[in-house]
């Protein structure tokens, strides 16, 4: 069974950085475009960032354009999010999903996803 985990949330204050990380088991992630999204209460799943397999094809939402970027490490099977200059805004579950295609924005549909982490910033 193809399973997602993500690590790496915490409560960090605003100006301040945290670094996601997403393994993955039985799923080889430098086949598959992988995305992260995110989830505050009371809110809508939210799209953040999207890379294709080979990290060719990457696309941040405005939100986060300029102080996120998502990394690959395949020898460690593990996708990473820097977060950088965090605001209370970004507060939310951070998911990351794995597709056999590339896909970016709100209305993708991905087929295997991590359980989440909580990214709480403080003000």
């Amino acid at each position: 069974q193809v399973q997602l985990v993500e690590s790496g949330g915490g409560l960090v204050q605003a100006g301040g950085s945290l670094r996601l990380s997403c393994a993955a088991s039985r799923l080889t992630f430098s086949s598959y475009a992988v995305g992260w999204f995110r989830q505050a209460p009371g809110k809508e799943r939210e799209f953040v960032v999207a890379s294709s397999w080979s990290g060719g094809r990457t696309y941040y939402a405005d939100s986060v354009k300029g102080r996120f970027t998502i990394s690959r490490d395949n020898a460690k099977n593990t996708v990473y999010l820097q977060m950088n200059s965090l605001k209370p805004e970004d507060t939310a579950v951070y998911y990351c999903a794995a597709n056999p295609s590339y896909c970016s924005g709100n209305g993708c549909s991905y087929d295997y996803w991590g359980q989440g982490t909580q990214v709480t910033v403080s003000s």
